[in-house]
């Protein structure tokens, strides 16, 4: 199996935990307060980031269309500034914006 191959799945895997992880919440004040499935989806962001860190350059620049810089950013903010973190911004990826990121990876990885 390639890199690019590995890492996308990798990711893909991440974004697949965290779903499962946060579906029985109806709200962050709710996910928030069960520390166990919050840091355990705290993790897999995490996991994105490193992965997102080991892509080639090259292309993440042909991919653009992926915030790569952004997601790789949020993981730092999780790793280095964990008890600043906001449940209601972590609410809003996983609700808004994590199915859209699954849908483009297995895109890539259909690509591929």
């Amino acid at each position: 199996m390639n890199k690019t191959r590995f890492e996308l799945l990798s990711i893909q895997n991440a974004i697949e935990k965290i779903t499962l992880y946060s579906q029985d919440f109806g709200d962050a004040d709710d996910f928030y307060h069960d520390q166990k499935s919050f840091d355990a989806c705290m993790m897999q962001f995490v996991v994105i980031g490193e992965a997102i860190s080991r892509l080639d350059h090259s292309y993440k620049v042909h991919h653009h269309e992926i915030p790569w810089q952004k997601i790789k950013d949020f993981r730092n903010i999780i790793a280095h500034d964990y008890f600043g973190i906001d449940a209601d911004e972590i609410w809003g990826i996983i609700t808004n914006h994590l199915l859209p990121l699954g849908e483009k990876i297995a895109q890539l990885l259909d690509d591929l």
